[in-house]
C-alpha cells in the first residue's frame, strides 16, 4: 500500500467537522418530515453512521493526516470551484426532499425498494472506504501533494476513479433508502457533475502527477469498466 508521510497528530478540528456533519443529517431528515416516526431515515442513518464511525476511528489511529486532508474544502482549481457551486443545489435538494415527501405523502415506496436502496447505498459507501484504504491521498479537493504516487492496485486496477463510482451509487440510491422517488431527480444531476469533475481532475493529474499518463494507458476506463 502506498502511504503518504503521516502526520501523527490528528486535527481535532477535522474530527469536530466530521461529527458536526454527521449530526446535520438527522436534523434535516426529522425536521423536514416533522416526525421521529420515519423508519427509513433511522435505517439510512445507521447505514451512514456505522461506516463513518469506522473511518473516523480507523484513520484517527492509523493515518490522522488522511482525516486532515479530507477536511480541506477550498478548491485551488477554478473549474472545480464552478463544479462545487453547481452541485450545491441538487445536493441539498436530495436530502431535503425525502423528509418533505414522507411528511406530505408524495411517494409510496414498497419496503423492498427502501431496503434495496439502503443496501446499494451501503455498497457505494463500502467502495468509497475501500478506495480510502488504498489511496490515502484521496482528498476532497483536486490537488497533487508532495510525495503523492499513482495508485494502480486494488479497485484502481479496474477503473481510474473508483471513489466516484461508489459516490454515484451512494448519491443515486440514497433517496430510495429515504423513501422518496422525487428526490431521485436532483440525485441524478450529481452524475453529470461528477463526470465533469473527473474530466477536469484528469487534466490536473496528467499535468502534475508523474506517471499518471502511463497509468491511463494501462487502465483505460475512468468510471465503469467497458463503458467509460
Amino acid at each position: 500500500m502506498e502511504n503518504p508521510p503521516v502526520n501523527k497528530k490528528v486535527s481535532w478540528k477535522a474530527v469536530g467537522k466530521i461529527i458536526i456533519g454527521i449530526l446535520i443529517l438527522p436534523a434535516i431528515f426529522f425536521l423536514t418530515a416533522w416526525t421521529f416516526k420515519y423508519w427509513q431515515a433511522w435505517l439510512y442513518l445507521a447505514v451512514i453512521f456505522l461506516p463513518a464511525a469506522f473511518v473516523l476511528v480507523y484513520f484517527a489511529r492509523n493515518d490522522p493526516a488522511f482525516l486532515n486532508r479530507r477536511m480541506q474544502f477550498k478548491e485551488p482549481e477554478v473549474e472545480q470551484k464552478k463544479i462545487v457551486s453547481f452541485s450545491a443545489v441538487p445536493l441539498i435538494l436530495q436530502f431535503v426532499l425525502p423528509g418533505l415527501d414522507v411528511r406530505f405523502g408524495w411517494s409510496r415506496l414498497p419496503d423492498s425498494i427502501v431496503l434495496l436502496g439502503a443496501a446499494l447505498t451501503l455498497l457505494g459507501y463500502i467502495i468509497v472506504i475501500l478506495t480510502f484504504m488504498k489511496n490515502r491521498f484521496a482528498s476532497r479537493v483536486i490537488v497533487v501533494e508532495e510525495g503523492q504516487k499513482v495508485i494502480t492496485t486494488g479497485p484502481y486496477k479496474l477503473v481510474r476513479h473508483p471513489m466516484y463510482f461508489g459516490t454515484i451509487l451512494l448519491y443515486t440510491f440514497s433517496p430510495l433508502a429515504l423513501g422518496s422517488y422525487w428526490a431521485v431527480i436532483p440525485a441524478l444531476f450529481m452524475i453529470p457533475v461528477l463526470v465533469y469533475r473527473i474530466i477536469n481532475e484528469e487534466e490536473v493529474l496528467k499535468r502534475d502527477l508523474p506517471g499518471y499518463i502511463e497509468y491511463t494507458e494501462k487502465t483505460r476506463y475512468r468510471l465503469i469498466p467497458g463503458l467509460w
